[in-house]
């Protein structure tokens, strides 16, 4: 039960990260310098929470997977952010689950049950929602689509060598190593120290990524990928939420995104509702 609880907290959080990252970058003409000072607040939080602990035992696996994500990852997020906006990034990336679950199964031999199965399935029917938009805005673009499964695809492999690689370090040492990773790939891509109004503008953001790190991390070390990763795709409903009630009128949300987060909220329930 605390492995549910815990990839909930993530969801929410990475949801309202997803969001902020919409209003931070708002006016900013970088997306890059952006990306920066995000994953770095997100760093900051995480190192903190690593040195309550102060056990750096077994960190360097994870300096790897956090090239993946939130390296690649992050870069890819906020891009399509920027580009189709923060609701249809949020369901886009619910399509991880199946990524991992797939992965899960085949890799490190998680058991295959068929309502695990069908919750995944549920949850990604709500990303097939959103490629099928008709009401889309004009100026969305179908390049923000393939960066936000481009991120999915790289979360869901980072899922499953996290889970892999538990046993190996504690999961705030863990969380701080792969966001220092991320760290480094986000400053090779700026190739600048992020600007004092791009930390202004994104140190919510980071906040929020940083604490859904922490949660995500704890979550994995107490749970299966084929239990966490879905529940952490509802990300997509209060992405969707939160985005109806702060930036509805930037967003053009329409029925369809509303019922592919209904499916994936769906599915991450019946995940939860069969782990237990």
């Amino acid at each position: 039960m605390t492995a549910i609880v815990l990839a909930l907290c993530s969801a929410v959080l990475f949801g309202a990260m997803t969001v902020a990252l919409r209003i931070g970058l708002e006016g900013l003409p970088d997306a890059a310098g952006a990306t920066l000072a995000t994953v770095l607040v997100a760093f900051a939080i995480a190192l903190a929470g690593a040195l309550v602990r102060h056990d750096p035992h077994g960190a360097w696996p994870f300096l790897l997977a956090g090239l993946l994500a939130p390296g690649g990852s992050q870069i890819l997020f906020t891009l399509a952010v920027r580009d189709i906006g923060a609701s249809r990034v949020s369901v886009a990336v619910g399509a991880a689950p199946l990524v991992a679950v797939l992965l899960a199964i085949v890799f490190l031999g998680e058991p295959v049950r068929p309502a695990l199965i069908l919750g995944a399935v549920l949850v990604v029917a709500g990303g097939i929602l959103l490629v099928a938009e008709r009401d889309r805005p004009g100026d969305l673009r179908a390049r923000g689509l393939l960066l936000a499964g481009a991120a999915a695809a790289l979360f869901a492999t980072r899922d499953n060598l996290v889970r892999a690689l538990h046993g190996h370090a504690r999961p705030e040492t863990a969380a701080a190593a792969t966001l220092l990773a991320g760290t480094l790939v986000a400053a090779c891509w700026t190739r600048r120290p992020p600007a004092r109004v791009e930390l202004r503008r994104l140190w919510p953001a980071g906040a929020c990524f940083g604490l859904s790190y922490l949660c995500l991390f704890e979550a994995y070390w107490r749970g299966r990928v084929t239990v966490v990763s879905p529940l952490v795709a509802t990300e997509s409903l209060f992405g969707v939420l939160l985005a109806a009630l702060l930036i509805r009128r930037t967003e053009g949300m329409g029925r369809r995104i509303a019922a592919g987060a209904l499916l994936i909220v769906a599915g991450g329930a019946l995940i939860g509702a069969v782990s237990g």
